[in-house]
């Protein structure tokens, strides 16, 4: 009860950005004390800020496509090709919008036989030259933030195919799953990793133990991580627990 609790308060608070304490009591009817100790084990867990007058959300606002980019540019490339390397011939693979996974691209120019379904512009344009690999386009208006392809079209058209595995992006990753920034990439994400045998997160390491406004998929959700030596000794700990593979790209 107070896990979920503060789970739906930290939901709470990234969706408003700010909350006084006293609008905490009354949105989830609890004491003021019992708000207290809920605030203290969230800023404890980097959930949430402690600020004058109340608590702001610590969820990083969805940055533009460009300065994404460049941010961990060391590791995103590293990270994306060890993600290639879980490809095989003939796979049927999702690649979800975002920075790391399209690094993916050039290394999966060596696989055969495979076939990309996608709403990230960036994976088309570079998949676009190579006859090798079948591309399946997803419908949709494009998210000038995300460079994708975004709606209820892209949704319904993607329930449609099996995939073999999906190769995933995210905003945090913490004990209550994986999360991302963007509501209408939400359900693309879900359903990606429903209709997937087999789903690989691609993130930095500075992304664990942080959450974002909207959890799409439960760490048991998860088969494999692929990240940097940066990911905290926790979250390896706490992968090992639940049997999901961890993939250091750049100590391996």
């Amino acid at each position: 009860m107070k896990s979920r609790r503060i789970d739906e308060m930290t939901r709470y608070i990234n969706e408003h950005g700010f909350v006084g304490m006293e609008e905490l009591q009354t949105a989830f009817g609890v004491s003021i004390n019992t708000v207290r100790r809920d605030v203290a084990e969230m800023v404890s867990a980097g959930l949430a800020q402690k600020v004058y007058g109340g608590v702001r959300s610590h969820a990083p606002s969805l940055l533009p496509y460009e300065v994404r980019s460049y941010d961990g540019s060391h590791q995103k490339p590293l990270i994306g090709r060890r993600a290639a390397e879980l490809v095989e011939d003939g796979d049927i693979i999702f690649i979800d919008s975002g920075t790391t996974t399209l690094w993916m691209m050039e290394a999966l120019k060596e696989k055969k036989g495979i076939t990309i379904l996608t709403n990230n512009i960036e994976v088309v344009i570079r998949a676009m030259d190579d006859p090798g690999i079948r591309l399946i386009v997803l419908p949709g208006e494009l998210n000038r933030k995300t460079h994708s392809l975004i709606g209820d079209e892209t949704v319904s058209v993607l329930k449609r195919f099996n995939i073999h595995k999906a190769f995933m992006a995210a905003t945090g990753v913490s004990e209550s799953g994986v999360t991302n920034s963007s509501p209408q990439e939400y359900e693309i994400k879900r359903t990606a990793v429903e209709r997937s045998s087999q789903t690989c997160l691609m993130v930095t390491g500075d992304k664990f133990g942080v959450t974002s406004l909207l959890t799409y998929a439960s760490l048991r959700d998860i088969q494999t991580v692929i990240t940097d030596h940066t990911i905290p000794e926790a979250y390896r700990t706490l992968l090992d627990s639940q049997g999901i593979r961890c993939i250091e790209a750049d100590t391996e």
